[in-house]
């Protein structure tokens, strides 16, 4: 045996991330089949506005034109999930909007109530924009706190 790790011929990496993937699709239909959000759960979902399949307003595209955050918290309606993605209306700054958003474009979803957070890779064509502000959808802004239960998958595919 040798020490260097060999490429794998299955895209276990891909695998994971689709497994992961589910997991705020579970959670989102619950919610859409309920209506309601239970407790004190609310969720940050931040996701490439680049990515493709991602269809938001172009003014938000303007001001976030690479990543945004929303929450999902008190003001949210028409929430619809699909088998690979999930639609939402929200206001920002008073302003409705309706955003349809694939799960492969998803970056983070955190559930702040359980310190509950899972950070996803997206495939990039490219390079893109530096980093973004909040996305200040009449909601609190999400901040990180030590000690969080993040899961972070990277298996360091060879360049």
């Amino acid at each position: 045996m040798t020490d260097e790790a060999s490429d794998s011929l299955i895209p276990y990496d891909e695998i994971v991330q689709e497994a992961l993937r589910a997991i705020p699709g579970r959670v989102l239909r619950d919610i859409a089949r309920t209506g309601v959000l239970p407790g004190n759960h609310h969720f940050y979902i931040t996701f490439k506005t680049q990515a493709p399949g991602v269809n938001i307003p172009p003014w938000l595209i303007e001001r976030f034109p690479d990543e945004m955050t929303i929450v999902l918290q008190h003001k949210f309606w028409d929430l619809k999930i699909a088998e690979d993605h999930f639609e939402v209306s929200l206001t920002f700054n008073q302003v409705p909007a309706h955003l349809v958003i694939p799960f492969a474009a998803l970056r983070f979803f955190v559930d702040p109530a359980v310190n509950f957070s899972l950070e996803f890779q997206v495939q990039e064509s490219g390079e893109g924009p530096g980093p973004h502000d909040g996305a200040e959808n009449d909601e609190a802004t999400v901040s990180a706190e030590e000690g969080s239960n993040v899961v972070t998958v990277d298996f360091g595919k060879k360049k």
